[in-house]
Formats: C-alpha cells, sequence, structure tokens
C-alpha cells in the first residue's frame, strides 16, 4: 500500500475550502494530471455521491470512479476509489485556523497491483510531489483576488 498525507494552511473560510474540495467537478482546476470528472449521481452531494474520472498517472491515461463513504459538512469528506489499475481511497478533512483561514488535510491510500505493483517506491514519491503541488495549486487557486 502507499499512503501519503499533507496538509496545507489557506486564507479562505473553511467552508469555502470544503464547499470548494467536496465538489470534484472542481478537481480538474487544481489536480494536475486530472483531464475530466463527471458527477454520476444526482441530488446533493452527500455519502454515497459518485464520481467518475480520466487522468494521467506516471505517464498513463487511466480511467476509474469514485464513491463518497464519509460526509460531514464543512468537515470530511472521505471516498473510496476504484479501477482494474490503481484502487484505492481517499480524504478530505478541513479544519478552522481562525477567522477566515483554514488547513486542509488531504490523504491518499493507494492499493497498487500488476506492474504499478512493482514500481511501488517510485510510485509512492510520484505521488508524495504530485500531491505536494496540488496543494499549492489549490491555495492559489483558492486565495487569488477575485475580479469582476
Amino acid at each position: 500500500m502507499v499512503t501519503v498525507e499533507k496538509s496545507i494552511a489557506i486564507d479562505r473560510p473553511a467552508e469555502a475550502v470544503f464547499a470548494f474540495v467536496s465538489d470534484h467537478t472542481n478537481a480538474p482546476r487544481w489536480q494536475r494530471g486530472l483531464l475530466e470528472v463527471r458527477r454520476a449521481t444526482d441530488g446533493p452531494i452527500g455519502v454515497g455521491t459518485r464520481h467518475t474520472f480520466v487522468r494521467t498517472f506516471m505517464g498513463r491515461r487511466l480511467e476509474a470512479s469514485n464513491e463518497f463513504t464519509r460526509y460531514e459538512p464543512s468537515r470530511l469528506v472521505a471516498f473510496n476509489a476504484t479501477s482494474n489499475w490503481l484502487p484505492g481511497q481517499g480524504s478530505y478533512v478541513v479544519e478552522p485556523t481562525g477567522t477566515g483561514s483554514a488547513r486542509l488535510i488531504a490523504r491518499v491510500e493507494l492499493r497498487p497491483s500488476g506492474l504499478f505493483r512493482l514500481a511501488g517506491s517510485l510510485m509512492a514519491a510520484a505521488l508524495r510531489r504530485e500531491v505536494e503541488a496540488n496543494l499549492r495549486d489549490l491555495k492559489g487557486l483558492l486565495e487569488a483576488p477575485v475580479t469582476s
């Protein structure tokens, strides 16, 4: 198993950070290698919400889906990712750190199989770099001045 957990401080209210990261259709705006996300369920976001996505990882184009397994508004969203190539799970925890600021904790656990399993240490290093870069991009996006 490959596990990566990273956090970042964001100068935005916790509710705004959570609303943005829990809507996975926003993810292509801040996650490198994520090409497309489509919501596969109707209704409000919560436990059972499903998405399908297309991404590149370590030079390969991959399709998969996820399903929310835990959902605590303004605080936690956890999900299982299913695919033939790289199953796993992930979560985002948002903690208020003061008026108008929050800490986001992103956690990813992958269970590689096949060729991915053979490249476990390379995959862990690539995933760490990708998560760190994604969080920096998210911070920049959410903290950018709003222009009209």
